[in-house]
Formats: structure tokens, C-alpha cells, sequence
């Protein structure tokens, strides 16, 4: 029987899991059978969270964790390998925005803010990861899945927005260096690059009229994209069904990029 996405057994961490898109993908990947781990930094949020994905029978934890922080990176990995015994899968979700009136207008201040959390905070998470899973391909133990959450800002122009278009385009370039290093070991790497969806990040811009009169009837689906939208690929790159698919980018965005 063809079972490739079942999920049993196996465990995944979720940064930024505790809303939007990270939740999204956290609650699929909880149904489809994974132990799942959360870090976010809101402790509130984060309980929510593993309510809600605990109801679907598997074993969920939380953690406070601010990934623009090395040591905390550290120090988390190494809590939630001997917490759960190992990972198979790990998404590097977590992050802000931070744009300004104009380009001439950005203050450094935001510049670095937005890059230590989409830039460095996906660097120091996985980079440990890949610690764990390349020593655990060493015992015989090979594979695993590393997932970057980019943006189609990474891809297009995203004025005003520079700085988080700068992130995320390097996001979708160190998955792809990480997915040639890593093959070896049976380690995956590839991103995600989601269009208009609707989370606490795009609030501002579903809340404007402007917005919705002229970008939104831009997307081919004709509607904002959801978190739920995001569990299909989350399961999908977890699963054995993914294990020959690397250095890809997958854009979840309602066909808005082709129109």
C-alpha cells in the first residue's frame, strides 16, 4: 500500500510556528502523523498552539526561542534534539517585516532588524540542524528535510521593501547551496515562496481598500491566500514522497507571479 505521506514516527520543528503560515503547516504536519516542535516568542501564542495541534493525538511541545539569537538557537536545538531523540524535519519559518517610506528613507536600524531575524535566524537554525543530521547520517541514520520559508519578494520587486526582499531572496540562495552540500547525506533542502496571504504580517494591507480594489484581483485564484494553503507542502517536503526533490523553490501564491 502507497503510504508516503504518512508522517508517523517522525518529527518536525516549526519556527514561527505558533501563527500564520508556520501554524498552517504545523497543524498538517500534526495530522498527517509527526511529533511536532514549536518555537515562537510569544509564550501565550505558543500554549495556543500546542493546544490546539495536541488535539490531533500526537506529541507537541513549545518553546520561547528569538532565532536572531545565536545562543538561543543553539541552546534550543540542543534542548529539543534530547527532547524528542532526533528531527526529520525542520522549517525555518520564523520572521518580520520592516519596510519604510522609501528605499532613501530605510534607517539601518531596520535594515539590520529584518536581516537578523529572516536572514541570520534561518542561518543559525539550520545550520544546527544540519549538525544533527549529518552526524545522524554518519551512525547510518541518513535523511532529513530543511525547509527555508522565503517570500515572492525574494523573487520580484518589492519597493519600500528592500530590506525584506533582500532576506528573502538570500534565503532562496542558501537553500539551494545547502541542498548541493547536504544531498550526500540524504539531507533535502528546498523554500517556500508564499504570495498575498492573510496573517498578522499583511494585516495592514488587508485592512487597506486600495489594496484589495487593485493587487488582490491580480491573483488568478482571486482571493487571499490562507495558512491552511501552506499544509499540503508542509506535508508533502516532510514526507518520504519528497526524498529525490531538492534545491526547489515551491510558490504558493495563487498564481499571482505568472499574471
Amino acid at each position: 500500500m502507497y503510504k508516503p505521506f504518512d508522517l508517523t514516527g517522525k518529527v518536525a520543528l516549526v519556527t514561527g510556528g505558533n501563527g500564520g503560515i508556520g501554524l498552517g503547516m504545523a497543524e498538517a504536519l500534526a495530522q498527517a502523523g509527526s511529533d511536532v516542535v514549536i518555537w515562537g516568542t510569544n509564550a501565550e501564542k505558543n500554549d495556543a498552539a500546542v493546544k490546539k495541534l495536541g488535539s490531533h493525538g500526537r506529541h507537541v511541545t513549545a518553546r520561547k526561542v528569538n532565532v536572531a539569537s545565536e545562543i538561543e538557537v543553539v541552546d534550543a536545538m540542543g534542548a529539543t534534539i534530547k527532547d524528542m531523540g532526533r528531527l526529520d524535519t525542520v522549517i525555518a519559518n520564523a520572521g518580520v517585516g520592516g519596510g519604510a517610506p522609501s528605499f532613501s528613507q530605510m534607517s539601518l536600524e531596520i535594515w539590520r532588524r529584518v536581516h537578523a531575524v529572516n536572514e541570520e535566524g534561518v542561518f543559525f537554525t539550520l545550520r544546527e540542524a544540519c549538525k544533527h543530521m549529518v552526524e545522524r547520517a554518519g551512525k547510518g541514520d541518513a535523511g532529513g528535510s530543511l525547509i527555508g520559508v522565503a517570500s515572492l519578494a525574494g523573487l520580484e520587486g518589492a519597493g519600500r521593501n528592500e530590506a525584506y526582499s533582500a532576506t528573502k531572496g538570500a534565503v532562496l540562495a542558501m537553500m539551494r547551496s545547502i541542498a548541493v552540500e547536504h544531498a550526500r547525506y540524504g539531507i533535502r533542502a528546498n523554500s517556500i515562496a508564499p504570495g498575498w496571504i492573510a496573517t498578522d504580517m499583511t494585516q495592514p494591507a488587508q485592512n487597506s481598500k486600495a489594496f484589495a480594489d487593485k493587487v488582490i484581483p491580480r491573483v488568478p485564484m482571486r482571493r487571499w491566500g490562507k495558512p491552511e494553503d501552506f499544509g499540503g507542502i508542509a506535508v508533502y517536503l516532510a514526507s518520504d514522497a519528497s526524498k529525490y526533490h531538492t534545491g526547489d523553490t515551491f510558490i504558493i501564491d495563487g498564481g499571482y507571479i505568472i499574471f
